[in-house]
């Protein structure tokens, strides 16, 4: 016994670097085969599509794991993996992604991003959708916040871009598409952007249909501004159409006779009833401020700035309202502009000469009845002779030599007698003014053209 101990005992030390030898050696060779299993089963499941693929490899055991889109697609994948050379077993923990019921999809846009949510049937879909959104919305940012999911209609790719091009028509709101089923909410980004939208979702697929849409078309907004320092007005936002596009810009150039008309409207559809019936003697308002700014959002006018004088501003104030349509509003916000200094008779004359060479008191043909084009200037006529309280002044009538010179001389008197009276209704002494008809006898151009006897036909203003 002693003999066999002293032998086990010398035989034991030898064992124990051959077991960490044979351990060595076996880690050492099962991690690359570990590794190759699982780089060619990889590889066999490139042609696949899955989603949340998961390959671990024991030994030659294989755990997969992955989500298919088809039962057919899972068994195909399992199938792959089971025939790669090397492979003993596969631990199958593949599923189907889940199905989608009802499928829903969706864009919403607000003032900082688009979002895409709801589902998409395959990770090519979701990617596609994505880069288009992207180009569709030029600089927006584009949050994907969609999943996947079975039970996609059918064309659904088609559709969800169609949709697309719709939500870059948006101002904010939200496209949702439920199996075939499409509703929309929210506001068009521009005039004309939801019949636009109306009209693109003709072209969705058979089978597919517009459950509700209620997108709303934005503020009908015309603005205008004038600047008596540019000595411009300023005009944007829209009108109904191309007539009603150049009547308006034509009855500003009567209106403001001094100002340049920088027009930047554009037509568009929207436009509410008697559009046109009041922004006509809405810019007349604003042609008789020092500086202001006229805005028309749908059937409501916002007129604000400084009239010229205190009765300018009342008159305003009490009767613009009265010239809409039924149904408009009107919001004056009118202040006063304070007064200028004073002026000696010899500057008062230049300045009544220097307004009246720039425009001329209108009146009804054949008549004594002021235009209304013609307030604005008329306003600015009475703030000069604000400035000189002292001068008496003239005013004289003139005509053409058209007609029979007692009709002429009759008209001129009476023209001179209704701008005396406009400027006494707006504050000033009577005893300052005195009216005098000079009818054809005082002509400053020929009367063998139009052009000249248009010269003829005027009131000045002479300070004596």
């Amino acid at each position: 016994m002693r003999g066999l101990f002293r032998w086990s005992s010398k035989w034991w030390p030898g064992v124990i670097p051959l077991v960490i030898f044979w351990a060595f050696a076996a880690w050492t060779s099962t991690e690359p085969l570990e590794a190759d299993l699982a780089q060619r089963s990889t590889a066999a499941l490139k042609d696949t599509v899955l989603d949340k693929r998961r390959i671990v490899v024991a030994g030659r055991d294989v755990t997969f794991a992955a989500e298919a889109f088809s039962e057919d697609g899972r068994l195909s994948a399992v199938a792959s993996v089971e025939t790669v050379p090397g492979v003993r077993l596969v631990n199958d923990e593949t599923r189907l992604v889940p199905e989608g019921k009802p499928f829903v999809w969706s864009a919403e846009r607000d003032v900082v991003r688009v979002t895409l949510g709801g589902s998409s049937p395959l990770p090519a879909s979701k990617s596609k959708l994505v880069e288009a959104a992207r180009a569709t919305l030029g600089g927006v940012e584009v949050a994907d916040r969609m999943g996947l999911a079975r039970g996609a209609p059918q064309r659904f790719d088609n559709v969800a871009l169609l949709l697309l091009d719709q939500i870059a028509k948006l101002k904010d709101g939200k496209i949702t598409l439920s199996d075939n089923k499409v509703t929309l909410a929210g506001m068009a980004r521009e005039l004309g952007g939801r019949e636009a939208i109306a009209a693109a979702l003709k072209n969705l697929p058979e089978g597919y249909s517009v459950a509700a849409n209620d997108v709303k078309a934005p503020p009908y907004i015309l603005q205008a501004y004038k600047d008596p320092v540019a000595v411009t007005l300023t005009l944007t936002g829209y009108v109904p159409d191309n007539n009603a596009h150049a009547a308006l810009v034509a009855a500003a150039g009567r209106k403001f006779f001094s100002e340049k008309v920088v027009d930047n409207l554009k037509a568009s559809v929207g436009a509410p009833a008697g559009f046109a019936a009041a922004v006509v003697p809405a810019l007349g308002a604003l042609s008789r401020l020092s500086t202001g700014t006229l805005v028309v959002t749908d059937r409501e006018v916002k007129l604000s700035g400084d009239a010229l004088y205190e009765a300018a501003a009342g008159q305003i104030r009490a009767g613009l309202g009265k010239e809409f349509p039924q149904g408009w509003q009107f919001k004056p916000e009118i202040s006063v502009k304070p007064a200028a200094a004073p002026v000696d008779p010899t500057v008062c004359q230049q300045l009544f000469g220097e307004l009246l060479g720039k425009a001329r008191i209108r009146f009804e043909s054949g008549k004594a009845d002021i235009v209304a084009d013609s307030a604005g200037l008329l306003d600015r006529l009475i703030e000069t002779a604000l400035r000189c309280p002292n001068a008496n002044i003239e005013v004289a009538g003139h005509t053409d030599t058209d007609g029979e010179e007692a009709a002429n001389q009759a008209l001129s008197e009476k023209r001179a007698q209704a701008v005396a009276d406009y400027l006494i209704k707006a504050g000033l002494p009577a005893n300052r003014f005195t009216p005098v008809g000079y009818g054809s006898t005082q002509p400053i151009a020929g009367n063998d053209s139009d052009q000249g006897k248009a010269q003829n036909r005027r009131i000045d203003f002479v300070v004596r």
